[in-house]
């Protein structure tokens, strides 16, 4: 994998609040929280720099979308998104992270958006989910 992180993703108790700390408090430039008319897909992005950009997700989504339940040490507190070009990019980087010693917590599959992603924890536990987004290309 030559890393190309994209996306960091920081999962939130109230998205509301955290919204208006990042784009009213620290000024980030954002678009508003998108995503409300579906369930659990309500997120916030900001422009962080060139490819590279923040998300704020609640928590409970994070949690849903992986299938991990939320705990002290929770993993689902943020993940971090590599996005690759192709869906065989995507199937390709899950099983190099699992040869590596990675845990799949989710196979990569499609998504509500139109794309194709999984998700694996490293050793320690962080979580990535590996990505094609047809919108990020």
């Amino acid at each position: 994998m030559q890393p190309h992180i994209t996306m960091i993703t920081l999962a939130v108790q109230d998205l509301q609040v955290s919204f208006e700390f990042y784009h009213q408090g620290l000024g980030l430039n954002s678009a508003g929280i998108i995503g409300t008319e579906y369930e659990n897909c309500a997120v916030a992005f900001f422009d962080l720099q060139n490819n590279l950009k923040l998300a704020l997700w609640p928590q409970q989504s994070l949690s849903r979308d992986t299938g991990l339940a939320a705990n002290q040490f929770c993993p689902t507190q943020m993940s971090l998104a590599h996005n690759v070009e192709s869906k065989s990019m995507v199937d390709q980087v899950m099983r190099q992270a699992e040869n590596a010693g990675a845990r799949i917590v989710k196979p990569a599959q499609t998504t509500f958006y139109g794309g194709y992603a999984g998700y694996f924890q490293d050793l320690d536990g962080h979580l990535w989910e590996i990505a094609y987004n047809p919108d990020l290309i």
